[in-house]
């Protein structure tokens, strides 16, 4: 059974960073594509940025230019780097995970941005 571990959600200023982690754990598995997505009560669900195995990258309009994706395979960890955050950028973010043709969730981390 596959677990997807998130953890680096917290509270920051407006104009900080924080870095939010995925790591992948079980049996042995394939990981495709992995990525972010986040939402906020009452609002629709947004794919934040997803990276695939070869390392090509997308981005939500509304984080382009201040997040970036990342995965270190030999880890089966994915990372997302979040700068100049802004306060509506606070929501939950859940990593997601393609792995053996199945979609896996994690846990779900809040991230808060304070003006």
């Amino acid at each position: 059974q596959v677990q997807l571990v998130e953890s680096g959600g917290g509270s920051v200023q407006a104009g900080g960073s924080l870095r939010l982690s995925c790591a992948a754990s079980g049996s042995r598995f394939t990981i495709n594509t992995m990525g972010w997505y986040r939402q906020a009560p009452g609002k629709q669900r947004e794919l934040v940025a997803r990276i695939t195995s070869g390392g090509s990258t997308n981005y939500a309009d509304s984080v382009k230019g201040r997040f970036t994706i990342s995965r270190d395979n030999a880890k089966n960890t994915v990372y997302l780097q979040m700068n100049s955050l802004k306060p509506e950028d606070t929501d939950v973010y859940s990593c997601y995970g393609l792995i053996d043709a199945r979609l896996y969730w994690g846990q779900g981390t809040q991230v808060t941005v304070s003006a």
